[in-house]
């Protein structure tokens, strides 16, 4: 039997290397709460990341909860309904209602051009989300956002390094939010982090992740647990010597990608954008079933028949969820380019173990099923 190709596989350093961590960590005995592999993870991605102000979290949507609460957010928050759900689950858990704009067709980000007309009185915020690791058009949505003084969130689950003319896009907005899920690029198995501007703010974080305490006997405000311990942080610390050797591997496979599908009529992708450096952490490509012959559902399908597991990455869209789809701004009519997209979408396998010949195999049933 062929073997499976999936869509990732979770990036794992050495088992001797993470081995002498965990040793270490037996011997001082500190499993949480801020431990010594807590600390030196999170200089290191600052470090890494380019970044100032860093706050380790036990996984991406707690961090995104306590963004919410960090910045006081309420009212309505005007989000993509085109993301992983837990993106707009984090304003449902802070009673905060998503108002669903459109995206663009070419980064599959927020359309800044349809924030404006979606405000209300009862506006507090914006989140949008870097999808694919494509950095959103910050310079527009900041200017919407002054406009109307307006926070701005980013998810950025999916933008681990990515720069934009040598900068870190992490540092746009008041706050930016990371996943380390196993899934991702960079993992810490389960993880995540906010990034914010300043030492006051990521001291109220750091409280707020950790019940509310300041100091031993001092709760200032309600907060919750959601600290990463020392065995996920020393994972992260043994894996992040590796993260730049599997980021160059995916841009092979990224190139190999693009070179076949160039010949292919009815399959498209997101061409880069000038001046970014990419961690590749999704291959997205979109099927024109009028061109390509068979519909996006049958080629999934027929990949998975072959051992080949892709993935409909973002499909169903978040607006037609029960939670959300009564809400006016998730109706179809509203969100053409995200209903088309999530109609269209296959997120084809990418990730460092992916070699030559695995796209040589899934580019010739690319080809295959081209009727």
């Amino acid at each position: 039997m062929d073997k499976q190709i999936k869509v990732t596989t979770p990036l794992l350093p050495p088992l001797e290397e993470f081995n002498v961590y965990l040793q270490d960590i037996w011997s001082r005995k500190w499993l949480t709460n801020n431990g010594y592999y807590h600390e030196l993870l999170e200089k290191e991605l600052c470090r890494y990341l380019q970044v100032e102000h860093f706050s380790l979290f036990s996984n991406g949507t707690l961090a995104l909860i306590t963004a919410l609460q960090a910045l006081q957010i309420s009212g309505e928050v005007i989000t993509t309904p085109y993301s992983f759900v837990a993106t707009t689950h984090a304003l449902w858990w802070n009673g905060i209602k998503p108002i669903f704009v459109d995206i663009e067709p070419n980064t599959c980000n927020i359309n800044p051009d349809k924030i404006e007309a979606a405000i209300t009185e009862k506006t507090t915020a914006i989140m949008p989300v870097h999808v694919y690791g494509n950095p959103c058009n910050h310079e527009k949505i900041q200017k919407i956002a002054d406009k109307y003084n307006l926070k701005i969130i980013y998810d950025a689950a999916h933008a681990f390094a990515v720069t934009q003319n040598e900068h870190s896009i992490l540092r746009y907005g008041d706050l930016s939010i990371l996943s380390f899920h196993a899934t991702k690029t960079y993992s810490t198995i389960e993880g995540g982090a906010i990034i914010c501007h300043s030492e006051e703010m990521k001291r109220h974080i750091d409280n707020l992740k950790n019940f509310g305490f300041r100091g031993e006997t001092v709760v200032e405000e309600p907060g919750i647990n959601a600290k990463l311990n020392e065995v996920q942080a020393a994972y992260g610390l043994a894996s992040l010597k590796y993260i730049d050797d599997a980021i160059q591997k995916r841009k092979k496979r990224a190139e190999q990608y693009r070179e076949i599908i160039d010949k292919i009529s009815g399959i498209s992708y997101l061409q880069e954008i000038e001046g970014v450096k990419y961690n590749y952490s999704y291959f997205a490509v979109m099927i024109d079933e009028k061109t390509y012959g068979i519909s996006r559902d049958e080629l999934y399908d027929k990949l998975k028949e072959e051992n080949i597991f892709g993935r409909r990455y973002f499909y169903p869209l978040i607006s037609t969820f029960k939670p959300y789809k009564s809400l006016p701004s998730a109706k179809p009519q509203n969100l053409p380019i995200a209903t088309r997209v999530a109609d269209s979408v296959i997120c084809l396998p990418m990730h460092h173990e992916l070699t030559e010949k695995d796209v040589i195999k899934i580019g010739t049933i690319l080809q295959r099923n081209k009727l």
